[in-house]
């Protein structure tokens, strides 16, 4: 087991990205679970080999319930979540202020966290929409301050 980098942990910006990334990304196994036990719930398997464990081929099938955990709130999430991971990281290597950086992941992680209780609870509109667009603003801070920090160089 490597030992990790003493430079990065020192790099708070870098630390409090890593923080928060890891709490997204265990929101996503969350919504993974989610979308299992609703599919064990309505019975909808996607392979024909767990429809037979759980029942019988008439259960391999979709299910709107299914598909709004799966497509949905866990396709926007790789969608939006994905991207941050890489602007976070390159963010951090630019010695921006902690307390903004703290910000703007703070703002992106709540953002997605209350984008998903909105998908998943049905909340009333524009309640996803809001939360998505207040969670898209610290990325396009981020990706501005990369092309700024990175233009002398193409």
């Amino acid at each position: 087991r490597a030992a990790p980098s003493p430079k990065m942990m020192e790099n708070t910006v870098f630390m409090s990205f890593t923080f928060y990334s890891t709490i997204l990304i265990l929101k996503m196994y969350v919504v993974a679970i989610i979308t299992g036990q609703v599919r064990l719930r309505k019975k909808a398997f996607a392979n024909p080999e767990d429809a037979l464990r759980n029942g019988g081929l008439q259960y391999h099938r979709e299910d709107p319930d299914v598909e709004r955990c799966r497509r949905r709130a866990h396709r926007n999430d790789m969608e939006n979540i994905f991207p941050f991971l890489f602007l976070g990281a390159i963010y951090s290597l630019l010695d921006p202020s902690p307390a903004v950086a703290r910000i703007h992941f703070f703002i992106f992680c709540v953002g997605r966290i209350i984008h998903t209780i909105a998908y998943l609870l049905r909340l009333k509109a524009p309640t996803r929409s809001v939360a998505y667009s207040v969670a898209q603003l610290p990325c396009f801070s981020m990706a501005l301050q990369i092309l700024l920090a990175t233009t002398p160089y193409w």
